[in-house]
């Protein structure tokens, strides 16, 4: 979601130190009838074919929700336990599901999964909502936890011509564990916060689209998303979720930076004052 910003450590150079670690179940050893030979049919089992970016997107959103929901108690979260009752036969993609996930988390939702200590492998979330310089910029100031949810929205808006369908956003926010009907850990109502806090704190546009069968409504950047962050911001944003540069989109890119330009020149004299520094993107919770 290349103008790479300065690495500082990302949580995937955490979660990729021990790929195939410990706390996998050893292979049967039982002697009963047929033992030997079922465990030799099984060793000679072709190994899992390259799983789809739909499966494997799935799968993270899976472990994302898995991890969430076992940092409410904030006890360690083992990999034995992950390996467990999440990542099933995808064992050999674990280090890919753990590094997607991390993004995810930190991105979205607002928490970096790291191990606790070297070799232990055991998970917590930290908490990152005091951002490093360089993501400040481009994800505004992290003040709540529902900035990467507003941002993921405003990408969406973007990419889409700036104006996207509610029906679109909720498909692509299913992907991420984010329904609009059930309450999230995070983000509590999520339909309420798009459609009415986003809107009413004016960070989105949200009406009604005429002469639609069933009814359904749109999603604009409002006035405040202008003042506040800016198209290649956004586009950045989507950018590295994607891992991706951003002039991989050459139309959103041209248009990004004609939003700069058009930020950078010269205001005409109006009545008032806006000599103040622009605030940063943080919705109120």
């Amino acid at each position: 979601m290349s103008q790479k910003p300065k690495s500082r450590g990302r949580p995937s150079s955490q979660v990729e130190r021990e790929p195939g670690g410990g706390g996998e179940e050893a292979p049967s050893t039982s002697r009963g009838p047929g033992g030997a030979a079922s465990q030799r049919r099984a060793q000679a089992s072709p190994a899992p074919g390259p799983r789809s970016q739909k499966q494997l997107e799935l799968k993270v959103a899976e472990l994302v929700q898995f991890l969430l929901i076992k940092d409410q108690r904030k006890i360690p979260i083992r990999r034995t336990d992950i390996l467990r009752h999440v990542v099933g036969d995808y064992k050999d993609v674990l280090p890919e599901l753990l590094r997607r996930a991390a993004e995810r988390l930190e991105y979205v939702f607002g928490y970096r999964l790291v191990e606790l200590e070297p070799r232990s492998n055991t998970y917590i979330l930290v908490n990152t909502l005091e951002p490093v310089e360089e993501d400040a910029e481009m994800r505004g100031d992290q003040g709540t936890p529902t900035t990467g949810l507003l941002m993921i929205v405003l990408g969406l808006i973007f990419m889409k011509g700036n104006s996207i369908k509610e029906t679109e956003v909720w498909d692509f926010l299913r992907r991420l564990g984010v329904h609009p009907t059930k309450k999230h850990l995070i983000f509590g109502d999520p339909k309420k916060l798009i459609t009415e806090d986003f809107v009413r704190q004016r960070y989105l546009d949200y009406r009604r689209i005429p002469h639609t069968d069933p009814v359904d409504y749109e999603l604009q950047w409002g006035p405040r998303t202008n003042l506040e962050t800016s198209k290649m911001k956004v586009l950045k944003f989507v950018a590295k979720i994607h891992h991706q540069d951003p002039k991989d989109w050459p139309a959103q890119y041209c248009e990004a930076l004609a939003d700069e330009e058009a930020r950078a020149r010269p205001q005409p004299a109006g009545p008032s004052p806006a000599t103040a520094p622009a605030p940063t993107l943080s919705p109120v919770s």
